[in-house]
């Protein structure tokens, strides 16, 4: 784990700032475009990389999941999903892309396998992992200690619930 508090790589902020708009965007337009919100429940699962969203015992919505990180909160940490070797391949999706573009990019954040929790560098992890991985939108779950982060792609409706 890196335990460097900011990134300063120069070029950084520019391409969050672009990926923020983008996900702000993308996400309002998922909610609006499928309807989701209001009483919307959902499932997901890791195994199968996959988030179904139903109403009133209607399922509505389908899509694919690519998670890409965790933070414990019990060790202050961040774990980039292609790191975390306990995890299903089907979840990991195109992850690798992420690596690699802060590589070839110069931004050490991203190739690092982890970081000390920083809530605001982990936000623009997330964000420009999303924008990346041209993703729908961004979607986190979380239990006492551990919060899961995911990207969301390849949303499909489903017709009278089938």
């Amino acid at each position: 784990m890196n335990d460097r508090a900011k990134h300063d790589h120069p070029g950084w902020e520019a391409v969050v700032d672009a990926a923020r708009e983008r996900a702000r965007s993308r996400q309002a337009l998922m909610v609006e475009r499928f309807g989701l919100s209001g009483d919307v429940r959902y499932e997901w699962s890791m195994d199968d990389a996959r988030i179904t969203w139903w109403r009133d015992a209607e399922v509505f919505l389908t899509g694919r999941l690519t998670m890409i990180g965790s933070v414990s909160l019990a060790q202050q940490t961040w774990l980039w999903s292609w790191a975390n070797e306990s995890l299903p391949p089907a979840v990991l999706g195109d992850i690798e892309r992420v690596r690699r573009f802060g590589e070839e990019n110069g931004f050490p954040v991203l190739p690092w396998s982890g970081f000390a929790y920083q809530p605001e560098l982990v936000a623009e992890a997330r964000l420009v992992a999303a924008s990346v991985l041209d993703a729908e939108g961004l979607w986190a779950e979380s239990t006492d200690d551990v919060q899961l982060h995911f990207v969301i792609h390849d949303l499909v409706p489903v017709a009278d619930g089938k």
